[in-house]
């Protein structure tokens, strides 16, 4: 597996300190230190390839971390705070990712026999890489140097590393979240409402409704995909909106803390606080003269 690191190191080198598009459909790369604010983010789902360094994933109140050589699966819209390390040699972190997307996966399911029922329902966890795994990795970014062939090859490459995946620990969250009826899908639906209306009341209700869950069952399901309660998880996409706010567009804290959907500047201000560390204004400097240094050096 080592040749096929070395590979893949080489190819992913040209990346950036921010998520780098490849020319292939729904495959990116980063290398080096990222920004705090965009670590701290809403993930999309994906298949994420550790190559050198480390990095540090928490959601909820669990922390993933993964190493040179291990693969992260996350089938659902999570928010997350991330930290990434150079290796132990100095090597800056470096990754790849393929975005997942529904329709692709439930038409190459379609062409597979059906699995044995699993069990597991968190919806992102961590698994050592196969060698199998790594060698469609390295033909997909092979692509990146023959843009003509992409095209013809590389959906060929996306299925292929899909299988390798569904053949691991981790197959049966590529198959639920294709799966309409699977609680992991059902529970996606109810998240993509979530995104889009997370400035408005939530009535949890209504959500397990929704899910076709009783309001218990919604809320153990909920919590088990995302390690989140559904108020938390509205709670992180508030906050983490507000902070893109503070930084991108130069609002005052007042003005984010009603647009975000919080009643009270005063809660608003406390809650940012316990996430972040500092008051939203003084996070907000703090992370503007962070963004200007990187700029400047």
């Amino acid at each position: 597996m080592q040749q096929q690191l070395d590979e893949l190191r080489a190819l992913a080198s040209r990346a950036e300190n921010r998520p780098t598009k490849t020319g292939i459909p729904r495959v990116f790369m980063v290398q080096g230190s990222i920004p705090e604010h965009e670590l701290a983010a809403v993930y999309d789902p994906m298949v994420n390839l550790i190559l050198q360094g480390g990095k540090t994933l928490t959601v909820g109140e669990q922390a993933l971390d993964y190493d040179p050589a291990t693969y992260f699966v996350m089938s659902v819209d999570l928010p997350a705070a991330g930290v990434v390390r150079p290796a132990a040699d100095g090597s800056p972190y470096l990754a790849v990712a393929l975005t997942l997307n529904a329709s692709v996966l439930a038409d190459f399911l379609s062409t597979l026999p059906e699995p044995a029922p699993a069990e597991a329902e968190q919806g992102f966890s961590v698994a050592p890489v196969t060698p199998e795994l790594l060698d469609a990795w390295v033909r997909m970014l092979r692509l990146m140097d023959r843009p003509a062939d992409i095209p013809a090859l590389a959906p060929a490459f996306e299925r292929e590393i899909l299988y390798r995946v569904l053949q691991g620990p981790m197959g049966w969250m590529l198959r639920d979240i294709a799966t309409p009826d699977s609680a992991l899908a059902r529970i996606n639906n109810v998240i993509q409402r979530i995104r889009r209306e997370f400035a408005q009341p939530l009535v949890v209700e209504k959500l397990a409704e929704e899910a076709a869950m009783s309001a218990s069952a919604f809320h153990r399901h909920f919590k088990a995909v995302t390690s989140l309660s559904p108020l938390q998880y509205q709670k992180q996409l508030r906050l983490l909106q507000a902070r893109k706010l503070l930084v991108t567009a130069g609002q005052n804290v007042t003005s984010v803390a009603y647009e975000v959907g919080y009643e009270s500047p005063t809660q608003f201000s406390r809650e940012y606080g316990r996430a972040f560390g500092l008051p939203p204004a003084k996070d907000a400097v703090r992370l503007m003269a962070s963004i200007q240094a990187r700029r400047v050096s």
